[in-house]
């Protein structure tokens, strides 16, 4: 084990997989010297200066040379500098990757990740801010993937690469300096559609992507002073997500919160607590909750952008209302 960030994590997971497959190569805008807008990238282009490619400022080619070179047979990695950017390629995305081993009878693969650096609290303001894994994965076709972790960005980023299927990377922006202990194996994976229980508890289940699942430890931490048990979930996939760990421990519980930095409305969180109600509605001791973002653009001002951002204190809330119903 090594201690590092979740960028460096992102870093070495690449390296290694170049390393390994001399195929795989990677675009996107200032990932070469600059080594990226969050210098996930930096040093790359010098071990692999054929295969580091910088791009136009051009987001509709990046994803489309990517899913292009894919179906070829050979493995891509597409970055957009900002998630909301991926917007202006989504074409190829959608309509271009998603479909193509369905449209062919899975005759064909699309090795192809695309990364996207998302979500808020950085004052980036309302274009380089959003979170849109709802809408990704409201695709068939598409896998999604969330770490939430240094260690569960590099397995899952190499299993990623490893995979058939086109996938939506979703990196948090505020988390890549975060640091963890990340195996040094070059072999080391996270399965794909696998979740992972970060705290045990009996009391209500809280299940959370990315940096909500930081602020649900926390949460967790000042539950228990209250005498409230929680069990905090680590969904890491969205898309397909681990529908029987979330279904075996609100059993246990009888209470589930889910919460996303995405809009609460409209949210993934929506899909998991629908799925809770129908499989496990005789388990359930009080209404099911959800904690996301205000259905607001995301503003730049500090003190505007921690107001429409879900908080430690808004998770508190709902799971002591919860377990208090």
């Amino acid at each position: 084990m090594a201690v590092m960030t979740y960028a460096e994590a992102i870093r070495l997971a690449i390296r290694e997989e170049m390393t390994k497959d001399p195929t795989l190569f990677m675009l996107g805008e200032d990932i070469g010297i600059r080594g990226g807008a969050f210098a996930v990238t930096t040093g790359l282009y010098k071990d692999f200066p054929n295969r580091i490619i910088d791009t136009p400022i051009s987001e509709n080619a990046i994803p489309a040379i990517a899913y292009g070179a894919a179906i070829t047979g050979v493995k891509a990695i597409a970055e957009f500098m900002y998630a909301d950017f991926s917007l202006l390629g989504i074409d190829h995305v959608i309509n271009s990757a998603a479909k193509y081993r369905f449209m062919y009878g899975a005759q064909g693969t699309v090795p192809v990740v695309f990364r996207l650096p998302g979500g808020g609290g950085r004052q980036n303001g309302a274009q380089h801010s959003q979170c849109l894994e709802a809408m990704f994965s409201n695709i068939p076709g598409l896998k999604v993937v969330m770490p939430a972790t240094p260690a569960d960005a590099k397995g899952l980023l190499k299993a990623a690469i490893n995979d058939y299927n086109p996938i939506a990377f979703i990196e948090h922006k505020a988390m890549y300096f975060d640091k963890g202990e990340v195996p040094e194996d070059p072999d080391y994976i996270v399965p794909i559609g696998k979740g992972v229980i970060r705290r045990a508890g009996t009391d209500i289940t809280i299940v959370a992507t990315a940096m909500n699942v930081t602020k649900s430890l926390k949460a967790a931490e000042t539950l228990e002073q209250m005498g409230i048990s929680a069990e905090v979930i680590d969904m890491r996939t969205i898309v397909p997500y681990d529908k029987e760990l979330i279904f075996d421990s609100v059993k246990k519980t009888g209470r589930i919160l889910v919460t996303h930095e995405a809009p609460t409305m409209y949210g993934i969180g929506g899909e998991i607590v629908a799925a809770v109600a129908k499989e496990c509605f005789s388990y359930l001791d009080a209404p099911p909750q959800r904690v996301g973002s205000k259905f607001l653009p995301m503003p730049y001002n500090k003190t505007l952008e921690t107001h429409v951002l879900p908080q430690i204190e808004d998770i508190v809330e709902a799971a002591k209302s919860a377990v208090e119903y």
